[in-house]
């Protein structure tokens, strides 16, 4: 859901390019349901948390400990940082793993994969099914807390208005 203004609506995740890891996202920001303010979240873990359960309780400022709608905004929803918008309920990520969220070079979409505590990366649910099968450790890790639905790419917040498309180069008629 849109604001008056069709900024996103407690949205929960933003994208900046500055980290190691170039498209990694890594700031996580929410939307203060009563005065739209944007406040960073500062752990994965707690930007997690506020994700699943924004369903059903509203995020609003106070929720911070020592944070109202009276501060400052910490961030302003605007290009200077990539925005991508994940999905309100997504479940918290099983203990012991890590939802990596990165955006490609060319701006064209999000790809979501999950990192195990043995450090192997998974792209698929069906990678993940198999992985828990072979460890019995991981016997009561539910395939349901894990989504790979990719946040949603803000395009009014990529610098030039646009995603990149690579394009291919065009063959020469003789």
């Amino acid at each position: 859901m849109d604001d008056e203004q069709g900024r996103p609506n407690q949205s929960t995740t933003t994208k900046t390019r500055s980290g190691t890891l170039e498209g990694l996202i890594d700031t996580f920001a929410v939307q203060c349901g009563r005065c739209f303010k944007w406040r960073k979240i500062y752990t994965r873990e707690v930007f997690e948390e506020i994700r699943m359960r924004v369903k059903e309780e509203e995020f609003v400022c106070q929720t911070i400990e020592g944070v109202s709608c009276h501060d400052d905004a910490e961030l302003e929803y605007d290009s200077t940082r990539i925005w991508v918008v994940d999905k309100p309920g997504v479940a918290k990520t099983p203990t012991g793993f890590e939802r990596k969220i990165v955006l490609r070079k060319d701006n064209s979409r999000v790809d979501v994969y999950y990192v195990t505590p043995t450090g192997k990366k998974m792209r698929t649910r069906n990678e993940l099914a198999a992985f828990i099968d072979a460890n019995p450790e991981f016997k009561d890790t539910r395939l349901e807390d894990f989504t790979f639905t990719a946040p949603k790419i803000m395009e009014e917040t990529i610098p030039g208005g646009k995603r990149k498309r690579i394009s291919k180069p065009s063959k020469e008629h003789d």
